[in-house]
């Protein structure tokens, strides 16, 4: 996401060749205040002269060497969203021999990169911590991604499970199938589940799981990708979500979850220790622990009414208008 930066006058900065870079968004997007002019479904445009003396927003930017150009050349203030610890997966993308090869490069490249920021926002507390543990100088502020819980919210799923084909007690997840997600523990930990398994989403460790779940006989239902206005149906129809990755930088699903009245269990590792809030919101437990999973996900189970009130009266703190007026503050302080 490129958000285009604006002098005090309002008028936004003159740029070259910009383009807002999106997927599908079947569904009406909430409006930022400070990305206005940046449709996702178009692309930014920006008139060629600039008033003399104006110092304009900062430039936001996830990712794009690009962007420190643009900021430099019209003396912008260059903000940095960090997302993927790109050196923590050097595991699960390199062979072994080369892995802690690939791991320092990558830890040496950001560290280059984000010390060229005036300000990187992590989405937690501990992946803020991260950045400064790899010695970058800039500022880094933990400033986490909001849910539209207008959109995410508790739903009728009636129609999701009879579509689906689903009854009786649910435990899910949806999201990326790597490896690195360690789903193959959510699979185990379901063989001694009374619960059916279903899971949304794609990647490369789906056949390994479907042949894994069939192994232990577990049933489980592969939706493949789904529709974004489903996942709330989708989201509302799981007695407990689970999230067994030990590697998010937020854990944004399990926030989505929460805010449709569906409690969640998570590893205790990465950020899922501030997203998954033990007791409140769902359980926690210790990564690679199949039993303690299954205890966790059955607790849950058992404590699903009084979970979901909690997660249900913090739907606001997670808000994306929560998110944004922590944007704006934080955008004010390199202005």
């Amino acid at each position: 996401m490129l958000a285009v930066p604006r002098g005090t006058d309002g008028r936004r900065l003159p740029g070259r060749g910009l383009r807002t870079r999106t997927g599908r968004t079947p569904r009406r997007q909430p409006r930022f205040p400070l990305l206005r002019g940046v449709s996702p479904r178009r692309p930014a445009r920006a008139p060629r002269r600039r008033r003399a003396g104006r110092r304009p927003r900062p430039l936001a930017l996830l990712r794009r060497f690009a962007g420190y150009r643009y900021a430099r050349r019209h003396d912008a203030p260059f903000v940095v969203s960090y997302h993927t610890p790109t050196s923590e997966y050097a595991e699960y993308i390199a062979p072994d021999a080369v892995a802690p090869a690939v791991e320092r490069v990558s830890a040496a490249w950001e560290r280059w990169f984000l010390d060229r920021a005036d300000l990187v926002l992590a989405p937690s507390e501990r992946t803020a911590g991260r950045v400064r543990d790899l010695g970058v100088a800039t500022p880094v502020t933990a400033l986490p991604n909001g849910v539209d819980i207008d959109f995410f919210e508790p739903t009728d799923a009636s129609d999701f499970r009879e579509r689906y084909d689903l009854s009786g007690t649910l435990v899910g997840y949806t999201g990326r199938h790597g490896y690195e997600k360690r789903l193959r523990d959510l699979v185990d930990a379901a063989a001694d589940l009374d619960a059916t398994l279903v899971l949304g989403g794609d990647g490369p460790a789906r056949d390994d799981l479907e042949t894994r779940a069939r192994e232990r006989g577990v049933d489980a239902r592969f939706l493949g990708f789904l529709p974004r206005e489903e996942l709330p149906a989708f989201y509302s129809a799981l007695d407990v979500f689970a999230f067994p990755s030990p590697v998010e930088t937020q854990g944004l699903v399990a926030l989505e979850a929460n805010a449709c009245g569906t409690p969640a269990v998570g590893a205790d590792a990465g950020a899922l220790i501030e997203t998954v809030d033990d007791g409140e919101t769902g359980y926690r437990y210790p990564v690679g622990d199949v039993a303690a999973f299954r205890d966790a996900i059955e607790r849950a189970l058992d404590e699903r009414d009084a979970l979901a009130a909690t997660c249900l009266d913090r739907r606001e703190e997670v808000s994306v208008s929560q998110a944004v007026d922590r944007l704006e503050a934080a955008y004010d302080r390199v202005r």
